[in-house]
């Protein structure tokens, strides 16, 4: 853990020089020293730490300076660290201001100077201060910050990224987190420039492209060879087996993923079926095993990149992506997996992502916590992410079209949500249509016996009603006769169906 900081401030040079002197002699060793003697200079330095997530335990400033006085520094300093001690150096003259700055202010102490002798009159209350400081100190965060509007696509859109590269971060709402707030004033950004992003350095960067973002936080977007042996496109656990069987037998291997490798497994709160882990994983564990796995064999995994065409130069391969990079290989594997199955009732595309999410339970259950949420399916996926977000959510209402859960779901998953009891299971009931302004705020279902129709609020609606295979050759035009030799495959086979 980094070391806290403790800021002395006094336009005085001598008083400057002998508060430090007495403050290093004591503290250095636990505490890094920073000292000025400009008010100015001190509050651009604590804008600075904030966006660097660098923690302020005591504030020491004289009271009159000629930048500003030092109860209203001391007050700026805490509207961005509300929970570092404050301490103000003052003449005899001005004890009237200090103690209503306690009660006004919250001001911790006011030192009368001079202070000498420190071992008498300083660094008791020094002492007694910091103590306090410590039994109130809850380690924050230290990777990155996303700042933005609980229901926003764009904010959606960076959790998702972010969590399914198995990147740490904390997620501030700008609406009931106060830290928000902070962290705003310190970037000098409006509420116009969400979401946005603040690095672990302390730099920090407006409603980013997730290339952007990638590149941010340094995940590889270059190929590093001319040529590869194969080439793997998609990055679910298909993908990921087949990078591990290339890079393991020596083939130069790189795999490109439009989003984040693991693909829908990666998003799963909990799998108890998967061979080999009795005690089963979360999916988010799952990724994790595989791409460390991956990488130990040198498999390269670029993301995110999308694919836009392969074509065949003297039988070799040349797979252009849309930024308009080129990967050479011997080979290429199209690993692209599946899509999920969309919900066709108008309008819900506009609240995809702000309120309406296709798999995604892991990333949005925090948001759903003492609210009324609804999940549509009635597969395991649709299970497992009911048993989640029960955990955060008031009541969780699963809507299936059939007249009962018991055809469609693993026994011991009904077992556990018979034993819940904020997740109710609503048969031969249909979701007809979606309503909101930007956001999502309510639904009309309909029973399907009696054709009743009513309409609930509801603040998230999560869908899993099955997946498609994805085909994305079908766009690239130099691959066409690989979709016949699908559509062959397909009518050989039942796997799909």
């Amino acid at each position: 853990m980094k070391l806290p900081f403790i800021i002395v401030v006094d336009d005085d040079e001598h008083v400057l020089r002998a508060i430090q002197r007495d403050i290093r002699k004591k503290y250095q060793t636990d505490y890094r020293i920073s000292a000025t003697d400009s008010a100015n200079e001190a509050i651009e330095l604590i804008k600075e730490l904030k966006l660097k997530n660098e923690t302020v335990a005591l504030i020491i400033s004289d009271q009159r300076m000629p930048e500003m006085e030092g109860i209203i520094f001391l007050e700026k300093s805490k509207e961005l660290y509300s929970e570092a001690k404050s301490v103000l150096l003052t003449a005899y003259s001005d004890i009237d201001v200090a103690i209503r700055s306690i009660n006004n202010l919250k001001l911790d102490y006011y030192l009368l100077k001079p202070w000498n002798p420190p071992d008498e009159k300083l660094y008791p209350i020094v002492d007694d201060l910091l103590d306090d400081w410590q039994a109130q100190y809850k380690p924050d965060h230290e990777g990155i910050r996303i700042i933005g509007f609980q229901w926003s696509p764009k904010s959606h859109q960076l959790k998702e990224f972010l969590s399914g590269n198995l990147i740490p971060y904390r997620w501030m709402d700008v609406e009931n987190d106060s830290e928000a707030e902070k962290y705003l004033v310190s970037a000098n950004v409006n509420l116009d420039d969400l979401p946005l992003i603040i690095l672990k350095d302390g730099t920090w960067i407006k409603d980013p492209s997730l290339t952007d973002l990638a590149q941010k936080i340094g995940l590889q977007q270059t190929a590093s060879l001319k040529m590869y042996d194969v080439l793997i496109i998609g990055g679910g656990p298909a993908g990921l087996a087949a990078s591990v069987y290339g890079s393991c037998e020596g083939l130069k291997t790189i795999l490109v993923e439009k989003s984040n490798p693991g693909g829908q497994a990666s998003s799963s709160a909990r799998i108890e079926n998967y061979l080999g882990f009795p005690k089963g994983l979360s999916g988010a564990d799952l990724t994790r095993r595989a791409i460390s796995q991956t990488l130990r064999f040198g498999t390269e995994i670029l993301t995110p990149k999308i694919v836009r065409n392969i074509r065949v130069h003297d039988g070799y391969k040349i797979t252009e992506m849309t930024d308009g990079t080129e990967v050479h290989s011997k080979a290429v594997v199209v690993a692209t997996g599946v899509e999920y199955t969309k919900l066709e009732i108008t309008g819900i595309e506009k609240f995809t992502g702000a309120g309406v999410y296709y798999g995604s339970a892991s990333v949005e259950a925090h948001a759903c916590r003492d609210e009324i949420i609804y999940i549509v399916g009635g597969g395991n996926s649709a299970c497992q992410a009911a048993m989640h977000i029960c955990k955060f959510a008031k009541e969780v209402n699963i809507i299936i079209r059939r007249d009962s859960i018991k055809k469609t779901a693993a026994n011991y998953l009904i077992e556990n949500i018979s034993k819940t009891s904020n997740i109710k299971i609503h048969t031969s009931t249909e979701v007809i249509s979606v309503d909101g302004d930007k956001v999502l705020e309510k639904i009309t279902l309909r029973d399907s016996n009696t054709g009743e129709e009513k309409s609930v609020p509801a603040k998230a609606l999560f869908i899993y009603i099955g997946a498609k295979p994805g085909r994305p050759w079908q766009q690239w035009p130099h691959t066409r006769r690989f979709d016949t030799f699908w559509r062959r495959r397909q009518r050989s086979t039942r796997f799909w169906h």
